[in-house]
């Protein structure tokens, strides 16, 4: 098959969960003989056009800023909706895979679909639905018109979770078009040949620091233990926008000794070192529709994880509480810091979560992703 991915940022690049996906599909697939091609900005230097592993890099534009004063650049989405489109069209491939976010994107895939006969699949990682107006106030009337009318362009919409079917199907899209796919994984074998780091850590994170993670919201609860006599050390890995503001709270809070800010580290293997060498993962984002693939690895290193069941945008289907990890009803810092105390506190409890939790990462291995995602491709082209 030949294939093409598109999304507006590439991994290695810009770290990301979506990118970090297409990236593992994408390695997989051309070692079983597909041609596939990932459509991005140019994110490195030297040719517009380059194979990495017999994938082919094709940089469309130069990269622009994804984010102004805190929300998604419409301006970035539109501007490589356009750069992607002539490189696009220049040839034909038998499936196109569109994450559904920025969008703008997506309609010019579809114009691919329709003017070079390709498949058209978009992949839904979230869905916002009336969440656009808590982002963008009335002006988001234009973002649900733009999602709605994306659920109409493709063959087949695919989702990761039942929630995010329910969710689309609410707002338009045919439920005979909707495949149901796995969207997190992990390299099972390259974890498992990392040893854990020397510096330990009791609570890890590790995401982009901007303000939807909600590590403010954890730092408060590291707070809350040591107002009861837990003085638990925490590392966080990763960078954004609230990397400043996040290190000024936890002086204010009084926790700053111990907090390590580690910013984004480039060696997926020195991040996943530091996992093992800790004792419990937060992921302390409401759900945002679709699976945290932070939180599969950390599994996969034996870490039990503190979420959150629910939000506007989705519900937890990566923790089962209980089995691989723990859930609070909402993003509360509080809530947050009893479930803390307890794995601290409870060493059975912990280990007991650990080898659920490897259980769990087990069935998540991007290989068996990517031979359910390259049946979904084969059964799309052989249904046209």
């Amino acid at each position: 098959m030949k294939i093409a991915y598109i999304y507006d940022v590439v991994h290695p690049y810009v770290a990301g969960g979506v990118q970090k996906r297409i990236w593992e599909l994408s390695r997989r697939l051309a070692h079983k003989g597909h041609q596939v091609t990932i459509f991005g900005m140019k994110h490195w230097e030297g040719d517009d056009i380059i194979f990495n592993k017999d994938v082919r890099l094709w940089g469309v534009c130069p990269p622009q800023p994804l984010f102004v004063n805190g929300h998604r650049s419409v301006r970035e989405s539109l501007y490589f909706a356009c750069r992607v489109l002539p490189p696009l069209l220049k040839e034909r491939f038998d499936i196109i895979d569109c994450q559904n976010f920025p969008y703008f994107p997506c309609f010019s895939a579809a114009f691919h679909s329709i003017t070079r006969r390709s498949r058209l699949i978009i992949t839904w990682h979230e869905i916002w639905d009336n969440y656009w107006f808590d982002y963008l106030g009335r002006s988001g009337i234009f973002g649900k018109l733009v999602e709605k009318a994306a659920t109409r362009l493709a063959r087949v919409n695919a989702v990761g979770t039942l929630h995010n079917k329910n969710r689309l199907i609410a707002i338009g899209a045919r439920q005979d078009r909707i495949r149901l796919v796995p969207i997190g994984g992990i390299s099972l074998s390259d974890v498992e040949n990392i040893p854990p780091a020397t510096d330990h850590a009791d609570i890890i994170f590790v995401g982009r620091l901007i303000k939807a993670k909600g590590v403010d919201t954890l730092l408060h609860s590291i707070a809350g233990l040591k107002a009861s006599s837990i003085a638990a050390g925490l590392t966080i890995i990763g960078d954004g926008s609230e990397r400043s503001s996040l290190d000024v709270l936890s002086r204010e809070l009084g926790i700053h000794d111990q907090v390590r800010f580690l910013g984004r580290i480039e060696d997926d293997a020195r991040v996943i070192s530091l996992m093992k060498s800790a004792r419990i993962f937060v992921y302390p984002a409401m759900p945002e529709g679709s699976w945290s693939v932070s939180i599969i690895e950390a599994n996969a290193c034996g870490l039990p994880a503190v979420s959150v069941r629910s939000g506007k945008l989705g519900t937890n289907e990566v923790v089962t509480d209980g089995y691989n990890g723990l859930l609070v009803a909402e993003q509360s810092a509080e809530a947050i810091a009893d479930k803390l105390r307890l794995l601290l506190e409870h060493e059975s409890l912990r280990a007991e979560l650990a080898q659920k939790a490897l259980v769990f990462a087990r069935e998540q291995d991007w290989d068996i992703v990517a031979e359910k995602v390259e049946i979904l491709y084969s059964q799309v082209i052989h249904a046209s």
